[in-house]
């Protein structure tokens, strides 16, 4: 009988070690290397969440395995035996105390958090938001540029160090948009315009997707973010001018039918394409605005979020989306 537990005594290292073989290859899980202050103040409260919890969770594990281990039945054990023991005052002030302690400073934690990272609270900043709306169809994101007068299709160019302000809606089932360097997602639905303020502070090129299951093709609704320097957005915004494209109303209709789509880009769309989009299911092409507050209400002030590092930018966006 001692051969299956040296057996099993060898397997279960060997088993650890290659499991984290295997994890060692593993890319950088991109949630946790923000790219903005947005995704900066949700990993803060990810990795706080986490601390707090293992103070309880850790300390639980180790002393299950010690007593398993302890007071395992074998000839000789010399442990205590006290079948009438039943309390310890001591004990039990420290196995309450401590979670109480935790839960507390834990919820007061995540109501500051979740407050200051509200999606559709502008980020403070001395720049001028630029306003991108994004539409999610089956199976592809249009996105119209209202001020530049342009539109692309599964692809966004941003300037870094300014804040973006997405208006969000669905002309399709209902999606995520999600860009985890920058943010938490926020949710795509036909008759609201749903608004979710984002920022990247360093260029590059970021992964953007739906993050909801949407059908056949809904793996293809993903897109690129290429955060540039301010002259080169403008270059490229008068080079999309350029293209002999243009969104009508026919040409979304077209592209609005359920399939995949590359990636274009369009001089000019159609005048308040966006908000016939949103509403036209709407009764009287009445919707609601974001977190259900009346469309054309006024927008919340700019806040800054928790800080828990000096070099942190200001930022904000809903925790854990």
């Amino acid at each position: 009988m001692q051969k299956p537990k040296n057996v099993f005594r060898i397997a279960v290292p060997l088993l650890m070690m290659f499991m984290l073989f295997l994890l060692a290859g593993c890319e950088q899980i991109i949630v946790l290397d923000p790219k903005g202050p947005i995704g900066s103040g949700q990993k803060d409260l990810m990795l706080i969440s986490t601390v707090l919890c293992g103070i309880i969770l850790v300390p639980v594990l180790i002393l299950t395995f010690y007593i398993v281990w302890r007071y395992r039945d074998k000839p000789g054990n010399k442990a205590a035996y006290q079948p009438n023991w039943a309390h310890s005052t001591a004990m039990e002030t420290v196995w309450w105390s401590i979670p109480i302690i935790v839960i507390i400073i834990l919820g007061v934690v995540t109501v500051r958090y979740t407050y200051a990272l509200e999606p559709s609270k502008p980020i403070e900043s001395a720049q001028k938001p630029v306003t991108i709306q994004a539409t999610s169809l089956d199976w592809k994101w249009l996105f119209t540029y209202p001020e530049q007068g342009i539109a692309t299709v599964n692809y966004l160019q941003i300037p870094e160090g300014v804040p973006i302000k997405f208006e969000l809606t669905a002309d399709a089932p209902m999606n995520s948009f999600w860009i985890p360097q920058l943010g938490g997602q926020m949710y795509t639905m036909s008759g609201m315009v749903m608004t979710l303020f984002l920022q990247a502070d360093h260029p590059g090129v970021y992964y953007g997707s739906g993050a909801n299951f949407s059908g056949e093709h809904f793996a293809n609704m993903r897109f690129d973010v290429k955060a540039t320097s301010r002259q080169e957005f403008d270059a490229w915004v008068q080079e999309v001018k350029k293209s002999p494209s243009s969104l009508t109303m026919e040409n979304y209709n077209e592209l609005a039918k359920p399939g995949k789509s590359d990636k274009m880009s369009f001089s000019s769309f159609e005048e308040g394409l966006f908000h016939k989009v949103a509403f036209k299911y709407a009764v009287n092409g009445q919707g609601h605005g974001s977190h259900g507050a009346p469309q054309g209400a006024a927008e919340p002030k700019a806040v800054q979020p928790p800080q828990t590092k000096p070099q942190q930018a200001a930022g904000h966006e809903h925790a854990g989306h």
